[in-house]
């Protein structure tokens, strides 16, 4: 009997202990893309960006119940078959499973061929930050005075932006939204945001998308590297470092041809077994992570992915069970699966804090403190509260945190 966990990063590492806690005691392999074990991904934007990038000190800690657990590194599954129960691995070799846990997580998009054409993905002054790799080949690239700029204003872009600002190089940020981090925090947190990285020199084109790379002249044989980047209107930003926070993809291709509806990441119920149009849920898969799409009860029926660093542990505490009681004949985790999602972000002397679902809002209220200094802003559907965020007042924001749980509505 085997457990095949595919995703070597937090949701497989949170996976495999929950499924031992479970009870299963049988064979567990994980299979990773990187080489690393499982590592913290949040420092790579800031501390880790901007103080050396070493994967002792970000590699998590293991329990000791994973002690018997292979982990297969710089491997990569590239399909499966959930009627052989069967993945297959880069080089050809089959692996056969009981239970499987898909954590693949996901990958960095980056720009469109006709928009970077003439400059080379790699090693040419580009960078996406998903992994150490990428996180080191740009730290070596932020020298002082290196023109940086930044495509994105998400939490990975705001965050570079920061890091790359206190290294003391010059960036601009562009983004087709209104404000940085429109998406999770609203327009009027984003423009919060925004202001305090003006008043560190940091420059917004918002509204704004790029329409070319232009490769740097005179580079001779070592091909082109990137010198502008030219935007949707006629706006020519000169660059020494391209960062591409553009969001990411879903990886979720290996699943491909088994009948799951993978349009955002793998569809699950909520207890995180992966879903099939003709059959429903599947009681030997479950999802863990980024690539779960799944209902949470703490707010509606509707399935959802969420990226927040703290989700891959509550998913897996409700994944695991799930999966050994289909693969032993148990019962299901009782009750609903209603897991609070919580983020922060860190930029210049900023700790941002939020908890629920801020981006469900219809309506945003300042709560308490004011938007250019310490705040908690609370985010409403419908009058009730969904999701608080804020820089100071954490015993206001675990009060209200509470809130959430609870339903409560604002008058």
């Amino acid at each position: 009997m085997r457990v095949v966990i595919v995703g070597g990063s937090l949701g497989g590492l949170r996976a495999a202990e929950q499924v031992r806690a479970a009870g299963w005691s049988a064979e567990i392999v994980v299979v990773g893309t990187e080489p690393h074990l499982p590592y913290t991904r949040p420092p790579l934007s800031k501390e880790a960006l901007a103080g050396g990038v070493d994967h002792p000190t970000l590699e998590f800690r293991r329990r000791k119940s994973l002690a018997d657990v292979e982990w297969r590194l710089g491997r990569t599954v590239t399909a499966c078959s959930l009627t052989e129960r069967s993945v297959t691995l880069d080089g050809g070799e089959s692996l056969g499973w009981d239970g499987l846990v898909a954590a693949t997580g996901l990958r960095p998009r980056r720009l469109a061929p006709e928009v970077a054409a003439g400059v080379a993905e790699h090693g040419a002054g580009r960078h996406a930050l998903r992994t150490l790799e990428d996180a080191a080949a740009l730290r070596g690239r932020l020298r002082p005075g290196a023109r940086v700029v930044v495509l994105g204003a998400g939490f990975v872009g705001c965050e570079v932006a920061a890091t790359a600002t206190g290294l003391g190089c010059p960036v601009h940020v562009v983004a087709p939204e209104a404000v940085p981090m429109q998406r999770p925090l609203g327009v009027l947190v984003g423009g919060s945001l925004q202001r305090r990285h003006e008043a560190h020199g940091v420059r917004f084109h918002l509204g704004r998308l790029p329409a070319a790379l232009e490769p740097a002249a005179g580079d001779g044989s070592a091909g082109p590297v990137v010198g502008a980047v030219r935007l949707d209107d006629g706006t020519r930003l000169e660059a020494d470092v391209v960062v591409e926070a553009l969001g990411c993809l879903t990886n979720v291709d290996w699943l491909a041809g088994n009948d799951l509806d993978l349009s955002d990441g793998v569809r699950c119920d909520g207890w995180l077994r992966a879903v099939q149009a003709d059959a429903g849920p599947r009681p030997d898969v479950v999802a863990v992570g980024d690539v779960a799409r799944f209902p949470n009860a703490l707010f509606d029926d509707v399935p959802r992915r969420v990226e927040h660093w703290n989700m891959p542990t509550e998913m897996a505490r409700r994944a695991a069970p799930s999966l050994v009681a289909g693969l032993t004949g148990g019962e299901l985790p009782p009750g609903p699966f209603a897991p609070m999602p919580s983020f922060w972000t860190e930029q210049f002397e900023v700790h941002l804090q939020s908890f629920g679902a801020p981006d469900l809002g219809d309506e945003v209220r300042v709560l308490e403190g004011d938007l250019d200094g310490d705040f908690v802003a609370g985010y409403l559907r419908g009058g009730r509260l969904v999701g608080v965020a804020g820089v100071g007042f954490m015993p206001q924001l675990l009060e209200l945190r509470t809130g959430i749980e609870a339903g409560v509505t604002l008058p």
